[in-house]
């Protein structure tokens, strides 16, 4: 397993849609062992797309179960996802490890059903609300090229440099 380098704004690669994964394989099982071990070697993170890391594949994996009272599914590989219904929404408070010096608010759906792929190509559905509805929809956006500052409520009131706290 390797700790992947994560691309960050303005890379290009990030802008750039997905394909879908066609062959569940053992390199791609080794891809998410790097993606998982590069997840938790950040600051904090919940989720990671593999665009994120330069692989413009549709996979993310997803994990906020560390959240305490946080309805969720666990830890998540999520292949070839996508939203199938949606509802509410509200605005919330979102970070990136693409974006790493600053956060905004963007508003999201509050409850989703979303289908995906396994690892191992079978299909799954979830249902997923509040911070984890949240979550998957951050990293879905990666997918699609997308980054929560494309999203922010107003890039002028609604973007936030992150504090650094010195030790």
């Amino acid at each position: 397993m390797a700790i992947l380098d994560i691309l960050k704004l303005p890379d290009p690669r990030l802008k750039q849609v997905s394909a879908p994964v066609e062959r569940f394989d053992a390199e791609l099982e080794d891809f998410i062992a790097d993606l998982e071990e590069t997840r938790l070697a950040g600051p904090a993170a919940v989720g990671i797309a593999a665009p994120q890391v330069g692989r413009l594949q549709r996979i993310l994996i997803l994990d906020v179960s560390a959240r305490p009272k946080t309805p969720n599914h666990g830890h998540l590989v999520l292949v070839n996802p996508e939203i199938l219904h949606w509802e509410g929404y509200a605005i919330g408070r979102e970070g990136c490890l693409s974006v790493p010096d600053y956060t905004g608010n963007v508003i999201r759906a509050t409850s989703i059903r979303l289908q995906a792929q396994d690892p191992e190509g079978r299909r799954q559905e979830y249902r997923m609300e509040g911070f984890e509805a949240r979550a998957a929809q951050h990293e879905l956006d990666h997918l699609d090229g997308l980054l929560f500052v494309d999203r922010v409520v107003s890039r002028r009131t609604d973007l936030y440099r992150r504090k650094v706290y010195k030790s």
